[in-house]
């Protein structure tokens, strides 16, 4: 960097480049910064990556994102043709191999050129030499060589959330097909079972709720199913896990209800207990009015009061707020009774009968 920095009072510019730059931690990046800032080096910094993550804010910001996207087929099948015929590949051999086979290559490799070469030398140094000197590939030995896929998968990057996201989203959608593929991409790339199962059971709160109760059980039998087996045997009862999710009613009311109660708990955090329902456990919290007026549910015949459990700044906010789906309809039916019977003992105690 001093050198560089040098250069720079001379007019000249000097290029760094980095390869995999996320492997650098944020102390060492901030090490570019000054030098960034002050022109004495132009950065270009190469990562596999959602440099969101992984790039310090404050150089990130001063650098530009250009995202290399995988290759298509067609340029694999151009990339293969070359090696097939370029000296420096096997264009000094005698290559038997048909267009099948190589698209075959082609889609095996999912856009990574690496992968298209290593798989096209392997089933070449596999295939059968004749007696001409030249090699055969043959149908079985592609087959051998692109037995197992390698997923583009990483269970601590940015693939890694996209697709527990499509999952959730699949689910959310009531697509059963979509959740069970998502779910067989991270199974079969090695993700954590009882990572899955985990976020299946925050699903079954958070999109179905009261809509079906039985969701969440299904959720908790699942997580201890692949907790006793694990995987492979656990992938039948993730996707049990997962096709309930999807083909059940949903509800975010419990989501919403949270996410409304938070907020008010986070801007009155001081909000008093009201003393009606404070727990007066000594003498002198007995006679600074704790616990007094205190209405016991089950001694009164609908098993309902009118006592209140709200802070006054939030008497009356309503926070669950049921929909109609599924079993939900009579929780709301409920809340409806509730209501009107609360209503009509204020109207009662009003009136003074």
């Amino acid at each position: 960097m001093q050198k560089a920095e040098k250069n720079r009072q001379y007019g000249e510019k000097t290029i760094v480049f980095v390869d995999e730059i996320h492997r650098f931690n944020k102390a060492q990046q901030d090490a570019f910064l000054p030098f960034v800032e002050k022109g004495s080096i132009i950065l270009i910094g190469a990562t596999t990556e959602n440099p969101s993550f992984e790039i310090n804010g404050a150089l990130l910001s001063r650098c530009k994102v250009f995202v290399l996207q995988a290759l298509r087929t067609e340029d694999l099948m151009d990339l293969l043709h070359h090696a097939l015929q370029d000296e420096q590949g096997f264009g000094t051999q005698k290559i038997g191999i048909t267009e099948d086979m190589l698209q075959a290559i082609a889609v095996f490799a999912n856009g990574d050129a690496r992968t298209a070469l290593s798989t096209l030398e392997m089933v070449i140094l596999n295939g059968d030499v004749q007696a001409d000197r030249s090699i055969l590939v043959s149908a079985e030995t592609l087959e051998q060589c692109t037995a197992k896929k390698s997923l583009l998968y990483d269970k601590n990057g940015e693939e890694h959330y996209n697709i527990i996201s499509a999952l959730h989203k699949s689910m959310r959608n009531s697509d059963p097909d979509a959740a069970v593929y998502w779910l067989a991409r991270m199974l079969e790339a090695g993700e954590d079972p009882l990572y899955v199962a985990r976020r299946v059971t925050r699903f079954a709160s958070e999109d179905i709720g009261l809509a079906d109760p039985r969701a969440l059980e299904i959720a908790i039998a699942a997580y201890q199913a692949c907790h006793f087996i694990g995987m492979p045997e656990c992938s039948v009862h993730l996707t049990e896990a997962v096709v309930y999710m999807s083909l059940a009613p949903k509800s975010n009311a419990l989501y919403l209800a949270y996410e409304t109660a938070k907020k008010d708990a986070i801007s009155q955090l001081a909000e008093p207990v009201p003393l009606v329902i404070r727990n007066g456990v000594t003498k002198l919290m007995k006679d600074i009015g704790y616990g007094k007026g205190y209405q016991y549910a089950h001694d009164a015949k609908e098993k309902l009061t009118d006592m209140q459990c709200l802070p006054d700044s939030l008497l009356g906010r309503e926070y669950y707020q049921p929909t109609t789906a599924g079993t939900e309809a009579r929780y709301k039916e409920r809340l409806v009774q509730i209501k009107q019977w609360k209503e009509a003992r204020q109207q009662h105690d009003r009136s003074g009968k």
